[in-house]
């Protein structure tokens, strides 16, 4: 009798940002496809979503996955864990910013990838929504969200840093700073501040040190407040930011929370890992331990899913 049973196989999948077509990025993407094969992998390279998708509707080819993997930047992390929520995610960084895996201590290298892959550890992290959108990161609603909608109604390609200069300029000639009103968890009165910034992982573009003590893992929100709404302001705010003294402002408060509400009377864009997220009302809220990501090094007790 020849037996029909499907052979097992152990899939990595790879999502590629079609931004990392050519050049270094995919020579990294080459590279980690190359050491998969070798560490024992079936790797599935796909850089179309609708393509990946669909063979992950399978019931087969997904129960047989030990995970997706994100080629790209924080934009690709959170289009993958939004379109495949509850799936284990493997970080290959080369996107511009690659916040969430600079925090993570994940090379740029597709070897050393793959080698996080097969060594099977991963750490549990918390993720983020705004209504049905997940994120890693950190949320905004003021001058860095306009700044961000600025930047992504110019963008004609890849980002970089010289793509926000303009914007920033333009956002401290015209934004007007509407005031805001928060609401945290259960309480009844809200808190009021011109820009709100809500963190999970403790980084931010330019390594800023928004709020350096937040944990990624212990279910809570970093949130901070800042009071003062003007050009000027915001300049001041960058300027102590900078220098690690923001906790230092008297104008700029700090808050905990599960849960927030953020209204205003006028029209306030929301942001959230880098990406328009529309205007407010908005409710952001904290999701514990709903991402497992490969890691160099088990910073906590963890367990293997290769």
């Amino acid at each position: 009798m020849v037996s029909h049973q499907a052979v097992l196989r152990r899939y990595v999948v790879i999502q590629r940002n079609p931004n990392s077509g050519s050049g270094w990025r995919r020579s990294l993407i080459y590279d980690l496809v190359r050491e998969l094969k070798v560490l024992g992998f079936t790797p599935r390279l796909f850089r179309g979503r609708e393509r990946l998708d669909a063979w992950l509707a399978i019931p087969e080819n997904r129960a047989q996955v030990v995970c997706l993997v994100a080629a790209g930047g924080d934009g690709t992390v959170g289009d993958l864990l939004n379109r495949h929520p509850g799936m284990p995610l493997a970080l290959l960084p080369v996107g511009t910013e690659n916040l969430l895996a600079r925090g993570l201590g994940i090379p740029a290298s597709g070897q050393e990838v793959a080698r996080l892959i097969a060594g099977g550890c991963v750490r549990r992290l918390d993720l983020c929504r705004l209504g049905e959108r997940r994120f890693t990161l950190m949320a905004s609603a003021g001058f860095d969200a306009e700044v961000i909608r600025r930047v992504h109604a110019r963008r004609s390609g890849h980002i970089s840093y010289l793509s926000y200069f303009q914007p920033i300029a333009a956002a401290l000639r015209s934004y007007t700073h509407p005031p805001l009103s928060i609401w945290f968890d259960d309480d009844p009165v809200p808190e009021t501040a011109r820009l709100v910034v809500v963190v999970n992982f403790p980084m931010y573009a330019l390594r800023l040190p928004v709020a350096p003590d937040a944990l990624p893992d212990d279910g809570w929100l970093e949130v901070r407040l800042f009071r003062q709404g003007s050009a000027f302001q915001m300049l001041r705010y960058f300027c102590n930011l900078a220098l690690g003294r923001l906790d230092r402002l008297p104008d700029v408060a700090r808050r905990r929370a599960r849960v927030l509400r953020i209204e205003s009377a006028e029209v306030v864009p929301v942001q959230v890992d880098g990406d328009p997220a529309g205007v407010v009302p908005a409710v952001v809220e904290i999701l514990p331990g709903a991402l497992d990501v490969f890691v160099p090094v088990p910073e906590h007790p963890s367990k293997s899913l290769a």
